[in-house]
């Protein structure tokens, strides 16, 4: 019987290594590639506004990846570049798909003008509506375009091409599974809106002074909150003040320039979401009986995009002849050499929505105007992820900053033309200026991102106005929990694992290909005595010899 055994043993020791050598590296070529590529991705803004619910509600994908031209049902996820996209088929991916991961470039700053047209559309749609389906943006990575083009190949049968060529395309392309494991978003309800408050007190009895209000808000928006940097809109504005707030302190700790008008100013949280921290603001300083502070506003002056060569005056009605705004809108005009142009836009007291900032101020009686260089309150550069720091010129900023400090100071001392004493005072470094913006742009600052008490940026801010501005103080807003002027959500950042898969087809065919295998085993070991009884012989012959 062991004698036997052994002669058993010495078939399959001449066998087995056969079917390691063929059978194994065969099965491991063709089974599916388990490698996954990671990267963050960026989800489509969600907030709510006035109890308008917008953006991207959903956040969890593990859906088979598809290109733009293949897809067909919701158990896809629609991977496909920004160029590769228009308004209508964003439109109709967002209602039939089950996700969509969407590649920027990997600079926006070098975005196409088709690229840039078509983030626009999606900008104005995800920040005005809301989608069921997530919505996800990636920037370009090799690992990216890679499966960028694998899915576009496999997708592409060449022309000419029979059923069977396609078959076997279809069989031995590489398909993938895309897999973003977050949680549902949920509202935060400990989301709080800081704006920041200093003044340089003028020269006499304070409460009997007039006073000046410089404004600007240092949010920015877009439609990933994560990729919104927002450079000019509105880190000129927040430069602008710093260095206004820079150049007056200096005038003001001399007695010889210490001028008899209060200057105030404020750093407003919340801007792109319906101005809530100037809203909140105005509620503290005269929603109360003892408040000092606005009894004589000579005007409120806002900043908010001043990174561009032009200028407009922003005004809810017309300055009149005399007027404080009138005023300074003659001397701006005589200081730049391009001039600044009145817009004049009524507030729709029907809209919920307002135009420019200084639109609360001009609702509670203050004389307010916006400085910006857009003329447009609905230019889609307000609010996109493609103001970047590339889109501000320094040079062009600082000029600007200059011009308005110039026209403040010359309105606040009376001074027509020019003054040697004043100039000297007004330059503004253009390297400071590029430091300041770079600053700026190292931090996203969509408002859901600026909510922690310990916010470094925030503590920068509050830092930089303690060092030239006296009562130096923070205005909190946390939103109303029966009913909340606005709701931010959480999970706007995620990780994407994408994994090689075989198609349903290579499935197929692997499972013939084992059945068949099992199917031929399972036969020899039914007939191994006939087996045995073949081989054996042939085993003591080669022993024999």
């Amino acid at each position: 019987m062991f004698y036997e055994a052994d002669e058993i043993s010495e078939i399959f020791k001449g066998v087995l290594p056969v079917y390691l050598l063929f059978i194994l590296p065969i099965i491991l070529v063709i089974s599916p590639c388990g490698a996954a590529h990671e990267f963050p991705v960026y989800r489509m803004h969600q907030f709510e506004l006035h109890g308008v619910a917008r953006g991207c509600k959903s956040a969890a994908v593990n859906l088979e990846v598809r290109s733009i031209s293949s897809w067909r049902t919701q158990r896809h996820c629609v991977i496909s570049r920004i160029g590769n996209l228009t308004s209508l088929s964003l439109h109709k991916l967002a209602e039939n798909t089950g996700a969509l991961l969407i590649v920027l470039p990997k600079n926006l700053a070098t975005a196409s003008s088709k690229e840039r047209e078509v983030l626009s559309d999606i900008e104005v749609h995800g920040l005005t509506t809301e989608i069921d389906v997530p919505i996800y943006f990636a920037l370009w990575t090799p690992d990216i375009e890679k499966i960028l083009g694998d899915i576009d190949t496999g997708s592409s049968p060449e022309k000419g091409s029979s059923a069977w060529n396609a078959m076997i395309r279809s069989f031995s392309s590489n398909g993938y599974q895309i897999v973003v494991n977050t949680n549902k978003p949920y509202p935060r309800s400990d989301a709080v809106i800081t704006s920041i408050q200093g003044k340089l007190p003028g020269l006499g009895v304070e409460e009997k002074l007039p006073t000046i209000v410089i404004v600007t808000h240092y949010d920015a928006n877009g439609v990933a909150p994560d990729l919104s940097y927002g450079a000019d809109s509105n880190g000129s504005g927040v430069i602008a003040l710093l260095e206004i707030i820079r150049i007056f302190s200096h005038l003001y700790s001399s007695k010889r320039s210490h001028a008899p008008v209060n200057l105030v100013f404020l750093l407003a949280s919340g801007g792109k979401y319906n101005f809530q921290g100037s809203k909140k603001w105005l509620e503290d300083q005269l929603d109360v009986t003892d408040a000092t502070l606005l009894q004589d506003v000579h005007f409120v002056l806002c900043l908010d995009s001043i990174g561009q060569d032009n200028l407009y005056m922003h005004v809810s009605k017309p300055p009149k002849e005399g007027s404080s705004l009138h005023e300074f809108q003659k001397i701006i005009t005589a200081t730049r050499k391009s001039g600044v142009d009145i817009v004049h836009k009524k507030i729709n007291l029907a809209d919920e929505i307002l135009a420019w900032e200084h639109e609360r101020y001009s609702i509670r009686r203050l004389p307010s105007a916006t400085l910006s260089s857009l003329k447009n309150h609905k230019d889609p550069m307000r609010g996109t992820i493609l103001d970047v720091s590339e889109s501000v010129n320094p040079a062009t900023l600082a000029r600007n900053i200059e011009d308005i400090a110039t026209t403040l100071a010359r309105y606040i001392y009376n001074v027509s033309g020019s003054s040697q004493a004043l100039s000297s005072h007004m330059t503004v470094d253009e390297e400071v200026v590029k430091t300041w913006l770079d600053f700026l742009c190292s931090h996203p600052r969509a408002a859901p991102l600026l909510t922690d008490k310990n916010n470094p940026l925030v503590k920068s801010l509050i830092d930089t106005m303690s060092r030239f501005l006296v009562d130096v103080k923070t205005s909190a807003l946390v939103a109303d929990k029966r009913d909340p002027d606005f709701v931010f959500y959480d999970s706007s950042q995620a990780v994407c694992h994408i994994y090689n898969v075989k198609p349903a087809l290579f499935d197929l065919f692997l499972t013939v290909q084992i059945t068949a295998y099992l199917a031929v085993v399972h036969q020899i070991i039914l007939r191994m005595p006939l087996i045995y009884d073949m081989m054996v012989p042939s085993v003591k012959k080669v022993k024999s010899q």
